[in-house]
């Protein structure tokens, strides 16, 4: 049995003898020469020690002590004392030793060299457990240490985990923000697109009806025999064109009705309306322009803008049924809005001092057919007409209100140049001159709207050739080349750009007029450009207007005006 034990005997021949003992069982032997460097000699791999009693003289002070008081928890390191055989009591010097070492195994000599070795045996067995305790312990410490690592990489992986679900979290809460309000974007155009379609196509029948009725009673108006009758037409042209007006209104809601802007001026425009304004508000209300010194002039469509104003002076005035005040005012405004590409703007606001609108409904407001009004006082298009016209125009439209302290409504239109208005005059001057002597084919589909128009061009002594659709046009055309070609946008089978291409690869450079009540102005004005454009419903002068107009001016055609369309 192998181990390493320490021999301190410093008398007689107790060294020699004990070392052949240890020596014939292959136990390795360490002899030392004092008790200091038997503390010396002692670490945690020493096996055992054996020490006879006389060698023990000057323990206090030579290390040892100290070691032993020193030793690790796993560590009780055993010794065999070789005693001198006593009677009685040991002394208390000798019992203090004993105290001090500890872990002792007491032989009185003379020692059998087998009890020797049997004591040997027992130190080396119990020092090796102590050393497998040290072992296990040693185990136990990685274990912890381990574990400690592993619980603060995974203290430090949670922490990653939750800061990572964190920054997930927050994006997944923007993507369901971003995503709701793609969704409501998607939500409203989808129902723009859907009233578009209803009130485009409503709009183009009743425009086709409105031609025939205000070109019918224009033509009674002028004609009338008697002045009863010629006030009663006129008092049927004026509701004919409020209904007019009310199929603009649904016509620049979906967006379908192309504006002709142009440069106006906002005080010269408000002026205008003054008089209007006055007979429209009445007495419920007071009417105040302030108009700005610098007069701004904007890029608008000026029928729709009045019309525009109009509705804002209403709709103030219903917001207050027991009186208040209405401030219209133009002015200059610089600013960037996420809906406009523009800087610079002509405004026109429109203020009030009545109830204001609640805030929960202020993302409401431009919905289409919208209205906190009764049923039977308005119809919901008034502020989506105001914004629809804003928006053609490059601009936009804010809305100020609080509850009890009013509303405030401003257009705001890309600024424009200022235009002498003596060349305005004169354009008008132009534009009113009538087309005679000439030659004109009309293609139209509705017979009521036809016969309108033959006879408005026959009146003033043209010659007119007709056809009802775009097949049996193109066979006539085939025969001979008129002065003018007249159709209408709208017809089955063939629409009038379809139409017109088709007659400009038979006659190269023929004027064109397009009539429409309803059409895609963006896929129109790709082949025919604007001014050979005449909206629907039209009286006798806005017809013979425009045929003059393309006559006296043709347009140029753009190169791919002459292809046949996909």
């Amino acid at each position: 049995m192998s181990g390493n034990i320490l021999l301190l005997a410093l008398r007689g021949r107790d060294s020699t003898v004990i070392d052949q003992i240890l020596e014939r069982q292959s136990i390795g032997c360490t002899e030392c020469l004092s008790v200091r460097e038997l503390a010396a000699n002692l670490d945690d791999d020493a096996s055992a020690a054996i020490v006879t009693e006389e060698s023990l003289e000057g323990v206090h002070g030579s290390g040892l002590s100290e070691w032993l008081n020193d030793q690790p928890p796993w560590s009780d390191f055993p010794f065999i004392l070789l005693a001198t055989k006593r009677v009685g009591r040991r002394p208390d010097a000798a019992a203090a030793v004993l105290e001090t070492l500890g872990n002792v195994v007491l032989l009185e000599r003379p020692v059998h060299s087998d009890t020797l070795l049997q004591a040997v045996q027992s130190a080396l067995r119990g020092r090796r457990r102590q050393w497998e305790a040290r072992r296990h312990l040693g185990e136990l410490r990685s274990a912890e240490e381990r574990l400690t690592n592993l619980n603060n990489s995974l203290e430090q992986l949670i922490a990653e985990r939750t800061r990572e679900l964190s920054r997930a979290n927050d994006r997944l809460t923007q993507e369901i923000a971003e995503r709701e309000r793609a969704q409501s974007a998607l939500v409203q155009s989808q129902k723009m697109e859907a009233v578009g379609h209803l009130t485009g196509g409503i709009a183009h029948d009743f425009n086709n009806l409105l031609t025939v009725i205000s070109g019918n009673l224009d033509m009674i108006h002028r004609r009338a025999p008697d002045p009863k009758t010629a006030t009663q037409a006129g008092h049927a042209l004026q509701a004919a064109d409020r209904a007019a007006k009310l199929t603009q209104q649904l016509l620049v809601f979906s967006r379908s009705q192309k504006l002709l802007l142009e440069p106006v001026d906002l005080n010269a425009l408000l002026g205008g309306m003054s008089d209007l304004l006055e007979r429209t508000i009445g007495a419920e209300a007071s009417v105040e322009l302030i108009l700005d010194p610098t007069e701004p002039w904007s890029l608008a469509d000026k029928n729709q803008l009045e019309l525009a104003v109009l509705n804002l002076a209403i709709n103030a005035r219903d917001a207050m049924p027991d009186g208040g005040n209405i401030s219209i005012r133009s002015a200059h405004e610089e600013g960037n809005f996420p809906d406009s590409d523009v800087d610079r703007f002509g405004v026109i606001t429109v203020s009030d001092n009545g109830p204001g609108i609640p805030s929960h409904l202020l993302d409401r407001v431009f919905d289409p057919f919208f209205t906190t009004k009764p049923i039977g006082k308005g119809t919901g298009l008034g502020l989506s007409q105001v914004y629809g016209i804003a928006q053609q125009s490059g601009g936009t439209v804010r809305l100020d209100s609080k509850p009890d302290t009013g509303t405030k409504v401003s257009i705001l239109l890309p600024l424009a140049p200022h235009v002498d208005p003596e060349t305005q005059v004169a354009h008008s001057a132009t534009q009113s001159l009538q087309a005679r002597n000439l030659d004109i084919f009309v293609a139209e589909d509705d017979p009521e709207v036809r016969r309108f128009i033959l006879e408005c061009l026959e009146n003033v002594g043209c010659r007119v050739s007709y056809a009802a659709n775009g097949r049996e046009a193109l066979i006539k055309l085939a025969g001979k080349r008129p002065d003018i070609l007249m159709v209408d946008f709208a017809m089955p089978g063939m629409n009038g750009v379809e139409l017109v291409q088709k007659a400009w690869l038979l006659h190269p450079g023929l004027p064109v007029l397009l009539a429409t009540g309803y059409a895609d102005m963006d896929m129109v004005e790709k082949f025919i450009p604007p001014e050979c454009v005449l909206r629907k419903p039209f009286r006798s002068e806005d017809l013979l207007s425009a045929i003059h107009s393309v006559v006296a001016e043709p347009p140029s055609l753009a190169a791919d005006q002459t292809t046949s369309p996909a």
